[in-house]
């Protein structure tokens, strides 16, 4: 029994991510049959967590306690009339939804990039915004003076996973709504009708546009208040602002 105790030990100490479960069926592979409570009751004897992965801290818990603090970032590409391919670069923040486009370029040259990061510390810091971290992908458009401008303004870049996209899914999950509601329905003449377009898709985004994930509240307006009286909702007067064109439609009640 003691060198049972030994191997359940040295299993624990050297794979600490390892519940009991785990180092059970590990003992299995190597023909030793011990019940799983009893590996259970020698990790809890020798102080050692028999299930670690309870306590551990997941990537959606790490979302949730920071989600006050935590910007995401990403770039996306469109082309225009001309055959041009465009990128823009856009910021969220994970509790708002507020979106920041950052610009867009040709050309996301170091120096761009460098700019772009300048540029939205100190918006952060004009709007008063308490961001601890930024999560963005390993996409090599990001040089390494991205990172220490905002590790100086106490922003700690969060690397996501080779091929996560799961991990800066609020991020992505914009692009697609940007490709969806106005890129994909939009011919780009140049470089300048795309950063209208992006400045007008801002503006709706987050001033008039609803979002599911904060009680379809938006960023940057309060939530109106309901109509309380049915006499009110008969007598409904909508009138329809258009975008871009009519890309876009807002609904308001005529004043």
């Amino acid at each position: 029994m003691r060198s049972i105790r030994l191997l359940v030990l040295r299993l624990a100490r050297e794979n600490p991510s390892w519940g009991y479960r785990r180092i059970h069926g590990e003992l299995l592979v190597l023909n030793v049959k011990v019940a799983a409570s009893t590996v259970w009751e020698i990790l809890k004897d020798a102080g050692i967590d028999p299930a670690p992965e309870r306590t551990s801290s997941t990537w959606a818990d790490f979302l949730r306690s920071q989600v006050d603090a935590l910007l995401a970032c990403d770039f996306f590409e469109t082309v225009t009339l001309s055959g041009t391919r465009l990128y823009g670069f856009a910021v969220i923040e994970h509790a708002s939804r507020r979106i920041r486009i950052l610009g867009a370029t040709a050309h996301p040259t170091a120096v761009w990039v460098t700019q772009a990061a300048r540029n939205l510390v100190m918006d952060l810091q004009d709007a008063g915004c308490r961001t601890r971290f930024l999560i963005r992908d390993r996409d090599g458009k990001f040089p390494a003076l991205f990172d220490t401008i905002l590790n100086d303004a106490a922003i700690q870049v969060v690397l996501s996973g080779i091929r996560v996209p799961r991990m800066n899914a609020i991020m992505e999950r914009w692009v697609q709504t940007c490709r969806r509601e106005l890129l994909d329905r939009t011919l780009i003449w140049n470089h300048r009708h795309l950063l209208h377009a992006l400045r007008e898709f801002e503006e709706h985004y987050n001033s008039h546009r609803p979002h599911q994930g904060i009680a379809n509240a938006r960023p940057l307006q309060p939530p109106p208040t309901p109509a309380a009286k049915t006499r009110q909702i008969d007598h409904l007067d909508i009138r329809r602002r258009d975008r871009l064109g009519g890309i876009l439609h807002e609904y308001e009640h005529a004043a």
